[in-house]
């Protein structure tokens, strides 16, 4: 295989134009996942379908590659991507590498004629969201996006109460995530590890010199790399939060607060957020719904019995859900009506995928629902970084007349390199 970047994306290119036949009912569904971190679990995840088999993982880090592969019993191991996307036997990707790198493999994958599995959040920004919806769409690939509890039955069944008027109107929802994060420290540049391919991680990235408190999980709270615990944990629990609260589309105004008040460290994002996202309706009253996010990454303790979750606020009552905790449901003047326990699907996502994959149908986190969830934590993240209000106009995804907020709907790459995606 030619290593050219020019060569190898020709070559994905052309793949495109000659999609591959769909996968017959007694065939297995081959598959490559991309990124080992949370990559493990799709792996074990994967595995465990008698329909499917993972032929190829993919990590920068060649000590983790190895130690991967052989645990799973996996018959390929590479560092690059495109090996997996230039094998034509491969019928879908899992991609669970840093933000950074989600949108770009993931429309590299689709113009490869490949199925998309895609980690949470979808996209690094706004811009890359609305590419891989076009992407999925033009070249007819299913994309799913990793929050899994889309396919959580315990979730499906908190919404459905809301939506047969268990708390009558639902007119605003509050999103918490509260927990305790580590402290990444301060740390100097250096040479990156001998084991690791570093100019394959930073990818279309700006290139940065190698840092340790960014490899292999601290990507999260650097701008270049991450979307912060809004984009990382957050989204979960946004998701679920936009579900329940049934609107559809963007917000049109976004509001409040986002600071780092806790760590003394390298961290970039904040580690505080207190944001509004108003939904107007047709304006009239009865029709605006709020969504509001809190975040403390550095509480010790958990809200209404939650450690992540979300409360929806009806005019007949509250509905408490925690996505791996169960949830309580109250009617007027607090009184419980119904409690429910449940906990986190450990494959019922990937089954939906692959299920999607042979029916053709929209998978539960299709890539448009997963871009209306990302895009609340790039909203959320663009609030905290200009520190003022924002109106956004959410048919084209654009902030009127705010050139400073408008820049923050994409970011930067490195020239010329082969994976930056077209469009943006």
């Amino acid at each position: 295989m030619k290593r050219s970047g020019l060569s190898l994306a020709g070559a994905t290119l052309a793949v495109a134009g000659s999609r591959s036949a769909a996968v017959g009912a007694n065939e297995r569904i081959s598959l490559g996942v991309i990124g080992l971190s949370r990559g493990q679990g799709l792996c074990e995840a994967f595995a465990a379908q008698d329909d499917a088999q993972v032929v190829y993982v993919c990590d920068t880090d060649r000590q983790r590659l190895e130690s991967v592969q052989g645990r799973y019993h996996v018959e390929k191991g590479v560092t690059d991507l495109r090996e997996i996307l230039d094998d034509k036997s491969i019928d879908a990707v899992a991609i669970a590498t840093p933000d950074h790198w989600h949108a770009p493999a993931a429309i590299l994958a689709c113009e490869a004629g490949k199925h998309v599995y895609v980690e949470k959040p979808c996209s690094h920004n706004i811009r890359e969201g609305r590419l891989m919806i076009e992407a999925a769409r033009r070249h007819d690939r299913v994309m799913q996006v990793g929050t899994q509890n889309r396919s959580n039955e315990g979730v499906k069944e908190a919404i459905q109460l809301l939506r047969e008027g268990a708390v009558g109107d639902v007119l605003a929802v509050k999103v918490i995530n509260s927990q305790l994060r580590a402290n990444i420290g301060h740390q100097e540049p250096s040479d990156p590890p001998e084991h690791v391919d570093y100019d394959l991680w930073v990818g279309p990235a700006p290139m940065v010199p190698y840092q340790a408190n960014r490899l292999h999980y601290g990507w999260h709270w650097w701008y270049a790399f991450g979307t912060g615990d809004i984009g990382n944990d957050g989204v979960h629990d946004l998701d679920i939060g936009l579900w329940g609260l049934g609107v559809e589309g963007h917000p049109s105004r976004i509001s409040g607060y986002g600071s780092k008040m806790f760590f003394d460290d390298d961290q970039q994002f904040p580690d505080t957020y207190s944001i509004t996202y108003e939904y107007p309706g047709g304006g009239e009253v009865g029709q605006k719904r709020l969504l509001i996010f809190e975040q403390r990454i550095w509480s010790p303790y958990r809200e209404q019995g939650f450690e992540n979750g979300d409360i929806y606020y009806g005019t007949k009552g509250m509905l408490h859900l925690g996505k791996g905790d169960g949830y309580r449901l109250y009617a007027e003047r607090n009184k419980l009506v119904r409690e429910q326990q449940f906990g986190m699907p450990p494959t019922a996502h990937q089954r939906n995928f692959l299920d999607a994959i042979r029916s053709g149908a929209r998978p539960n986190a299709d890539i448009e629902i997963g871009h209306l969830s990302a895009t609340l934590a790039h909203l959320g993240n663009i609030c905290a970084r200009v520190g003022r209000s924002l109106t956004f106009d959410p048919k084209t995804e654009q902030f009127a007349g705010d050139d400073e907020a408008n820049k923050l709907t994409r970011r930067e790459y490195r020239e010329g390199h082969w994976a930056v995606p077209k469009g943006v």
